[in-house]
Order: C-alpha cells, then sequence, then structure tokens
C-alpha cells in the first residue's frame, strides 16, 4: 500500500466519512477555511491513481468513493510504523507510550475503545485476533 501525504490523508477523511460524493460534496465537508476546489481536484486524482478512491462517471461529473477502507489504512499505517521505529515489536510500541507518564492515559483509553469495537464487532476480528496473538508472543 502506498503511502499518503497529509493532504491526501485528509481527503481520505473526508471521503471515508461521506462514503460516496461528488467533488463539491468534498470540498465542503472540510471545515472553514476550505481548500481551493482545484487543490482538492487534484488530490483526488492521485488518490485515484493510487487506488484509494474509485471513480464512477456520470455524464459531465463524477462521483467518488473510497476503495481502500479507514481500518485497512490504519492498520497498514500502524504496521509501518512499528516497522519503521520499534522493527516490528508492537509490545516495544506499546511499551514506549507507557513509559510517557502523559500518554498512558490515552493508551488505556484506547484500549477501552478497541475492547468496546469489538464487543460491537465493528473491528475486523481476524485481523485484531492476530495482532494480539503476535503481541503475546512479543511480551
Amino acid at each position: 500500500m502506498k503511502p499518503l501525504t497529509k493532504a491526501e490523508e485528509q481527503v481520505m477523511q473526508q471521503v471515508w466519512k461521506l462514503s460516496s460524493a461528488y467533488l463539491k460534496d468534498i470540498v465542503e465537508s472540510y471545515p472553514a477555511p476550505r481548500p481551493h476546489t482545484n487543490t482538492v481536484a487534484t488530490l483526488v486524482k492521485i488518490l485515484v491513481d493510487k487506488g484509494y478512491i474509485g471513480v464512477e462517471a456520470m455524464g459531465r461529473v463524477h462521483r467518488y468513493f473510497p476503495l481502500v477502507s479507514k481500518e485497512t489504512y490504519s492498520t497498514s499505517s500502524i504496521k509501518s510504523l512499528v516497522d519503521a521505529y520499534f522493527e516490528g515489536s508492537f509490545s516495544e510500541a506499546v511499551s514506549c507510550m507507557l513509559q510517557q507518564t502523559h500518554l498512558r492515559e490515552q493508551v488505556a483509553a484506547l484500549a477501552v475503545k478497541g475492547a468496546e469495537q469489538i464487543l460491537r464487532k465493528e473491528v475486523n476480528a481476524s485481523v485484531h485476533a492476530d495482532l494480539l496473538s503476535r503481541l503475546k508472543t512479543e511480551l
């Protein structure tokens, strides 16, 4: 999966939120001050070329929709971060975060949120199980 720039990620956040949208809808979904339509159009084209966004031509307008889910992208981004900075060790990443006093509460909140998502079945159970088993073996 090709990495995204911050601007590309911002467009993807809007597309994920809307699930299906025209360029005008994407631009209008941004908080003020909104980026220029041409800027968003350029970023959308890049995301189409990278395979993150699909496009359906409807006459002279195009409807855009995500091809990569937010969950898939998030998982890939976290894995890349752990691989790059913690030699692939999730336990080292968590340990590092827990050493930062101000992050302990955030890590605890994320753990609770993750558990709640699992209970509501909002998280891919097999991906979560794989991450947990790797974490257990590293601990």
